[in-house]
């Protein structure tokens, strides 16, 4: 990992940026097996200034990797029920992958996970995203199988990949 990189909490006057980021990755991570309507459908439910602002008001901690002072990447981590987190996004720049920024970024999501005395991590991942391999490589496996409706006849058909907490 470069030590030219920086992993900070984000706030409201990064919303611009983490929307810019998901509009930039999301066609690269899904845009071949994801509709370009169904891809817009999720952008603007999820990444308009009024969701990424209601997230943040309901506590989900963003963070921003940084390089050189460039913003590269974000994640969004949340206290759930029963006592576990769910890693609610990861996503870095195509041009920036491979540079430890989403190991960074999932590292400190695993860090808030513990620190809120979480007995688990989760997430969910589409079917079909190689980055299932990313996180298997970092402890996670496959808990269930979910499809779930999110509206306009859209579906996400995911897999809950999750890393339990010894202790």
């Amino acid at each position: 990992m470069s030590s030219t990189l920086h992993i900070r909490a984000a706030n409201v006057n990064d919303i611009a940026t983490i929307r810019e980021i998901a509009t930039i990755t999301w066609p690269v991570a899904y845009g071949s097996y994801i509709s370009k309507e169904q891809l817009d459908y999720m952008l603007n439910m999820m990444y308009s200034d009024d969701s990424l602002l209601d997230q943040m008001n309901k506590g989900h901690q963003f963070y921003i990797a940084e390089q050189h002072s460039i913003t590269i990447g974000f994640a969004s981590v949340s206290k759930e029920e029963d006592n576990t987190c769910k890693l609610n996004k990861l996503y870095v720049l195509p041009t920036a992958q491979k540079t430890g920024a989403g190991k960074a970024l999932l590292q400190k999501s695993i860090d808030y996970a513990i620190s809120h005395e979480a007995i688990c991590l989760f997430l969910q991942v589409n079917k079909q995203n190689n980055a299932q391999e990313f996180y298997r490589k970092h402890g996670f496996r496959v808990r269930e199988a979910s499809i779930l409706d999110i509206g306009e006849g859209y579906i996400m058909d995911d897999y809950i990949m999750e890393l339990v907490f010894t202790s």
